[in-house]
């Protein structure tokens, strides 16, 4: 349904300001109001749908608190990108799952080198402390624009292999199984928040105290060993991690 044409009903059990949000959501969902571009004025709303002006913030406010619109002091309320996302019922790197939906994966080559593993990546390798490790630095651009910053830390065998791979075009999970004959088995993982500090501003592109979303994920080889333990910062604007969770069966009194 058009909401251009869609009338409101006020005989509804329905609130008038969820009608309205209903409709504008379905518009931007179906493309009728395209990423960055403007929406109507809320007056331009209110006499479309012969509603106030309270109801039609009532609707804006509930899109923009679902992250579909947003708003600039002064100019109005704009589509915003839908964020890409990523699936984490299985163990695939990002641009695994992201090529096979149609997004363009780019990675930029930050720095690749070889460092001593200070405590906390020396026990999630399973190594000694000042073990030499490759550190890899990646910043992930998907459709062209920066989504994540990637920390990769390798025992230093399986850096040395990595040194002439191809890290701007493939996953760093489809090197170790490709090129380097490893089974990857399972990965565990940690997600907090931190705001952005100058590293991530310049990297990501965003500004300084931005909140991002930061993924630890040390992944095994299928019979268990250690063999590649990440940091990945991640734009909040820009993208999401998805997963589903199961109930357990039979744990009813």
């Amino acid at each position: 349904m058009n909401d251009s044409t869609a009338a409101l009903s006020p005989l509804s059990s329905i609130p008038l300001h969820t009608q309205l949000r209903d409709l504008l959501r379905s518009g931007i969902l179906d493309g009728q109001y395209p990423p960055n571009t403007q929406m109507p004025s809320e007056s331009e709303l209110g006499t479309r749908y012969k509603v106030s002006r309270i109801t039609v913030r009532q609707a804006l406010g509930d899109l923009q608190k679902e992250g579909l619109i947003f708003k600039i002091h002064g100019k109005g309320t704009f589509v915003s990108k839908p964020k890409a996302f990523q699936n984490v019922s299985t163990l695939r790197g990002l641009g695994e799952s992201m090529t096979e939906r149609g997004f363009e994966v780019i990675n930029r080559l930050r720095s690749f080198r070889f460092v001593p593993a200070d405590k906390q990546v020396a026990e999630r390798l399973g190594l000694e402390e000042g073990a030499t490790v490759a550190q890899i630095k990646r910043v992930r651009l998907i459709n062209r624009e920066p989504v994540s910053l990637e920390i990769t830390y390798l025992p230093q065998a399986l850096g040395e292999r990595l040194e002439k791979a191809d890290l701007v075009t493939r996953d760093i999970f489809l090197i170790l199984e490709n090129d380097c004959d490893l089974h990857l088995g399972h990965a565990d993982v940690a997600i907090d928040a931190v705001l952005a500090d100058s590293d991530l501003t310049q990297a990501l592109n965003v500004e300084p105290g931005s909140p991002i979303m930061h993924i630890e994920r040390l992944t095994h080889t299928a019979d268990g060993q250690p063999v590649d333990f990440e940091h990945l910062y991640y734009r909040g604007d820009a993208f999401q991690y998805r997963l589903r969770i199961d109930r357990e069966r039979g744990n009813r009194p």
